[in-house]
């Protein structure tokens, strides 16, 4: 069976380039959750408006979807998104129990530096203090491992794979 790993954490933690780079690793496809998101979320973040549970919960449902469809076409999958809350990686888990999580963290002016530095995303960097009161840490007995942002993807992805293998 091939692995399904969310790669989370906030805005500007390099989800989806860590997550293209792992995916690329271990040979399985790629997919973003903000690519699920439905239209009135995107306009609300593009506004500057943080989204709330209501807003989140079908867009989880669906990430939860898209990793129960890889796992029963046993294709594998990487998916970025954001999952900030234990009750969000909860709502993953029951559409599909195989899920692993891989947390890219990283301090706020790290995070802000590189925010600073991305185009055309519709999340405002402004989000980011938002984004950050929101981050519930992997508490133990969540099925995932945390990785530090503060390196290069490389030595990311490699650790994370170090850190995956026994899971």
């Amino acid at each position: 069976m091939k692995p399904l790993i969310v790669v989370l954490g906030v805005s500007g933690s390099g989800k989806t380039t860590i997550g293209g780079l792992l995916a690329g690793a271990l040979s399985l496809p790629f997919a973003d959750a903000d690519d699920l998101h439905p239209e009135a979320n995107v306009r609300k973040m593009a506004a500057g408006h943080p989204l709330d549970d209501n807003d989140r919960w079908p867009w989880l449902q669906r990430v939860g979807g898209v990793l129960s469809d890889a796992d029963t076409a046993d294709t594998g999958l990487v998916i970025a998104c954001s999952a900030l809350k234990r009750s969000y990686r909860d709502a993953i888990l029951e559409v599909e129990p195989r899920a692993r999580f891989v947390l890219l963290d990283g301090d706020r002016e790290l995070l802000q530096k590189r925010l600073a530095q991305r185009e055309g995303h519709f999340m405002p960097a402004t989000l980011l203090d938002s984004q950050l009161a929101t981050l519930e840490p992997l508490a133990d007995g969540e099925p995932g491992v945390t990785v530090s942002i503060d390196q290069t993807p490389a030595q990311i992805v490699a650790e994370t794979r170090a850190k995956l293998a026994p899971l």
